[in-house]
Formats: C-alpha cells, sequence, structure tokens
C-alpha cells in the first residue's frame, strides 16, 4: 500500500528515497527511527506519525500542521524539554503495536507545511537536532521501510539501491514493462543478470537448448553440477526466482507463430547465434509492433588472437523495416563461424548485454541520449563505440 501511495504521491516517494522508516497505517504515515534525547541527555528512539487527507483516492497531503509523537519528552542541549514544541497527551489507536503515540506537537513555521516532505523535515530537526549533534551516529535514515508496506514490489527484498541512489522516481519507469528475452545463452544470460535486478513488471525468456560447461563459462553466477543437461530456462529460473517475482521462463524455441507468446510485451531482446532463427523472430516481433534490441558479435582469428566487432542494433516499430534493410544483422547462417565453436568470451558477452540494457534503459527514458541510436558497434581492438543515430 505504501508503495502504490507513493506513485502517486511525490513527496511520499522523496521521504522513501531520503531513507526515512516509513510505513502505512490506519490511514496515518508513520516515520519509525526518530532519534531524541531524554530528560537526562540519553539517546531514544521514537516515531512521528501523521494523519492522511485523501484527495482523490490516489493522492494525499496534510491535514493540518501537527504530528503525534511515540515516545517521550524531547530534550534539548541545556537539558531542558525543547521550548518551541506545543502539543500535549494523545493516544492514536494503530493496527502495529510496535509504535505507541504518546503526545502530539505542534510547531507551524511562517510558510507553513504543505506536503509530507517537508512536514517531516521541518519536525524532523527540532526533534531530532540535539540528539543528532551529541549522538552522530544516531541517523534516521534507516531505508527500514515496513515489510509489509510495499506488497506490491517485484523484488523479495527491498531495493535499498535504488532508495539510496535517489532514483526512485526513475526506476518507476519500469513498473509496466513486460520484456521478453529470446535466447539465454552467453549474452542473454547476462541480459536476463541485469534484468531482474530492474523493476520490471515481467520477465519472459525462451531458450529451448539445455545447459552445458560451456554455458557455465560465459554466463552470470555460479555453476552448479545438477543444473548440468537440464534445460536453461529451468536452470536460470530456479536461479533468479528467489529474488523476484513476474519471472517466466520456458525451454521453448521462438518463430513467427509465436504471437500468444508475446500478447502484453512492451520490449523484446533477441540474442539468439542463428540467423535464420533471428529471421523468423524478426518477422514475429515487426508485425507485432514490439520494440526490441539484437545482439551479436563476429570473432575472427587474427594474427594468433580474436579480434572482431559487438553489435547492438535496436528496431522500433517506427524503423524496424528500414533499420532490417540495412543488413546490419546476419540473417542468414554462414559457414566457419568462430562464435559457434563455444569460445569462452564471458567479458564480450557481458559487455554486449550491458550496452544493450544500457539502450533499452535509454528508450525507457531512464538514462539521458542525445540521438538515439538504431546501431552500436564495438571493435575488440579499439576502445571505443560507434554509434549509428537515428535521423
Amino acid at each position: 500500500m505504501l508503495f502504490q501511495l507513493a506513485s502517486h504521491n511525490p513527496d511520499i516517494q522523496k521521504l522513501i528515497d531520503r531513507g526515512f522508516a516509513l510505513r502505512f497505517d490506519s490511514n496515518f504515515l508513520v516515520v519509525r527511527d526518530i532519534p531524541y534525547l531524554e530528560a537526562r541527555g540519553n539517546l531514544c528512539w521514537g516515531a512521528i506519525v501523521t494523519v492522511l487527507k485523501d484527495i482523490d483516492g490516489s493522492r494525499v497531503e496534510p491535514v493540518d500542521h501537527q504530528i503525534f509523537f511515540a515516545g517521550g519528552v524531547p530534550y534539548g542541549l541545556d537539558g531542558n524539554p525543547i521550548p518551541s514544541l506545543g502539543g500535549g497527551a494523545a493516544e492514536v489507536t494503530l493496527a502495529k503495536t510496535d509504535v505507541v503515540v504518546q503526545r502530539s506537537f505542534s510547531n507551524k513555521p511562517p510558510g507553513g507545511l504543505p506536503d509530507f516532505y517537508t512536514k517531516i523535515e521541518h519536525y524532523l530537526s527540532i526533534v531530532s537536532g540535539p540528539a543528532r549533534h551529541r549522538y552522530p551516529e544516531a541517523d534516521p535514515f534507516t531505508f527500514n521501510v515496513d515489510d509489509d508496506a510495499g506488497p506490491d514490489s517485484v523484488f523479495h527484498f527491498r531495493d535499498t539501491l535504488t532508495s539510496r541512489a535517489l532514483i526512485g522516481d526513475l526506476a518507476g519507469k519500469f513498473a509496466c514493462e513486460v520484456v521478453a528475452l529470446i535466447g539465454l545463452g552467453g549474452t542473454g544470460g547476462y541480459v536476463l543478470d541485469y534484468l531482474t535486478k530492474t523493476n520490471i513488471l515481467e520477465i519472459r525468456g525462451y531458450d529451448p537448448k539445455p545447459f552445458h560447461v560451456h554455458n557455465a563459462f560465459r554466463s552470470p553466477g555460479q555453476l552448479s553440477a545438477d543444473e548440468l543437461g537440464r534445460p536453461k530456462a529451468e536452470v536460470y529460473q530456479n536461479r533468479y526466482q528467489t529474488f523476484r517475482k513476474g519471472l517466466h521462463l520456458e525451454a521453448k524455441a521462438i518463430d513467427r507463430n509465436c504471437e500468444a507468446d508475446f500478447a502484453g510485451v512492451t520490449f523484446a531482446f533477441v540474442c539468439v547465434d542463428s540467423g535464420t532463427a533471428r529471421a523468423e523472430i524478426f518477422d514475429l516481433l515487426i508485425r507485432l509492433g514490439i520494440p526490441f534490441i539484437d545482439v551479436g558479435m563476429g570473432l575472427v582469428r587474427q594474427n594468433g588472437a580474436l579480434a572482431g566487432m559487438i553489435r547492438t542494433t535496436v528496431l522500433k516499430p517506427e524503423n524496424a523495416e528500414e533499420v532490417r534493410a540495412k543488413q546490419l544483422v546476419p540473417l542468414s547462417d554462414p559457414p566457419g563461424h568462430e562464435y559457434r565453436a563455444n569460445i569462452q568470451i564471458a567479458e564480450l558477452n557481458a559487455m554486449n548485454a550491458s550496452i544493450a540494457v544500457l539502450a533499452y534503459k535509454q528508450h525507457c527514458g531512464f538514462y539521458a541520449q542525445a540521438l538515439p541510436p538504431y546501431n552500436i558497434l564495438m571493435n575488440t581492438t579499439l576502445p571505443h563505440l560507434f554509434v549509428e543515430p537515428d535521423a
């Protein structure tokens, strides 16, 4: 409920991103882990409780400038009660009994308290100022959001990375994304690893092949002997389903007739090493109007070493046929393909996947971009990316 509330209220999302220990309880916003000093100067911990006023069923605002407080009387560094707090004894019934309101406070600055972020920061400076001065380790920004407050998260663990980086608004750009990943080999395995750690609503993955030792040498994660010979989809499903929800991986080959598998898909990654299979997948995605990224690499032996290109090609409904016609992507299977000899190139797979996921996140508006590219190349002998931008 809290995360749903935050999605419609930037001030509450800002509190989460700042690191406050929030909880939604019985139409109250509860902010726990608030440090304060008691009469003898010892450090104590309390909670701020404030009423939510509903605006339209999704948005809320403070009902007034007052708060409730779970804790004793806060004292200043001089050993006296903090004088700028009004109010008195109060009781509030909350669903969770670990926070017990004992009093109310009232301190209205000249400019008022127009939103919850301003309100909580204002009272924090008054109540916790002396405690944070005397005890520098008394940090109210614990990122301790109540687990029960976030049932809508796709992760089984709270995303403290997003909160600490203050990018909750940007991460929200993926909340309705349904991404298909075709191919779970070397590059596809790394794409999957990156996607599982992005709050995409659903990830659908397809690969009909089994997981062998050579796959372990160019894919993320550790190898368990009992994974060998099992479908790649099954191996990766077991690895990542403990981290997140919305993960559906199938041991299945995708061709031009798989329309049902892509109902609701908003973006796709094509990570296959067969040109003829790629051609059928292109037919399907272009016909369905799904934007997608195709990845690949071409390696040759050169003076006793490997050299070649890493490629990321972006195809969107408005330009997919045009980009396809440029013949940047191999749609047939020439003989003597070095990659298919199972050369161990984990770092190139990871680089290819990183560039592809970066381009996808640019597409979603998470990363800025000057000109959207349709083709990105990296020569393995040069530390450069060659980008062909859209006109």
